[in-house]
């Protein structure tokens, strides 16, 4: 099967199936990643409460942890969240915002990968180099420079973590240590609106909800959000129509529009 045709047979379970993701994410994001899960077919629920973290995770198809405004009381929701996760043999997807530009973030997102099984960890590759001992200069949350090159910065994480690591950017690079793809779709108006990241990290968990493969999954997912980018701006005019055409072609992207613009390349 080819790829266009594989993302568009994973598009269709995700409508089909309407799987819940559960996020603990960041007050930045929460109403565009919840817009965009609900874009692509899947049903977001927000739930931080210690108390009930646990609960709603057993509940979901997928959990999503974002640390972009990190706190104490946050981590410790994360631990209970993403070991019941692992308990009922639910994905974990983890977006490490901002590694590496803070040592609390950092050694949090560290302790994540060390406590937790991660099944994709999806960052821009300065977060990723941070987590995997490199260096990297990250500016506030958004990437900074490395001296690896994207894809295999992505493969030797992903060996060296024993997960799959996505490395988004121009390219977005998705590895599990073996194998590894590159997607070609999106567009640079995805960086002149906050959350953007973060939204990509929920389609990842929407599609991963649905496929138990993380490479293709995360690959899939990845093309299907960066070509309603793609789509949305070109009939946007600047920031905010771009992010109101990006939930409608998302909404709208299935059949032949999504299978036949899709890029991804095996390397």
């Amino acid at each position: 099967m080819k790829w266009g045709e594989r993302v568009e047979v994973l598009r269709e379970k995700v409508l089909e199936e309407r799987p819940l993701i559960h996020h603990i994410t960041n007050l930045v994001v929460t109403n565009i990643t919840a817009n965009v899960t609900l874009a692509v077919g899947a049903s977001p629920v927000m739930a931080y409460a210690p108390e009930e973290v646990a609960d709603m995770v057993r509940l979901s198809r997928c959990l999503v942890l974002n640390m972009g405004t990190l706190t104490a009381g946050e981590v410790d929701a994360m631990l209970l969240a993403g070991r019941a996760a692992n308990e009922a043999g639910i994905p974990v997807v983890f977006d490490p915002v901002g590694a590496g530009a803070t040592p609390f973030r950092t050694k949090t997102a560290q302790m994540l990968v060390r406590e937790l099984q991660i099944d994709i960890l999806r960052g821009n590759a300065s977060e990723i180099a941070a987590l995997g001992g490199l260096h990297a200069n990250t500016r506030g949350v958004e990437a900074g420079e490395i001296t690896i090159p994207a894809g295999q910065l992505a493969r030797k994480v992903a060996r060296d973590l024993k997960t799959v690591v996505i490395v988004t950017g121009a390219t977005d690079y998705v590895s599990d240590g073996e194998r590894l793809l590159a997607v070609d779709n999106g567009h640079a108006m995805l960086a002149a609106v906050t959350g953007t990241g973060c939204s990509a990290t929920s389609v990842v968990a929407a599609f991963r909800a649905v496929e138990d493969d993380g490479v293709t999954a995360g690959a899939a997912a990845l093309a299907c959000y960066g070509l309603a980018a793609e789509h949305a701006a070109a009939v946007s005019r600047g920031p905010a129509s771009f992010q109101v055409a990006l939930l409608d072609a998302l909404y709208n992207l299935r059949g032949e529009k999504l299978s036949s613009g899709v890029k991804i390349r095996e390397l």
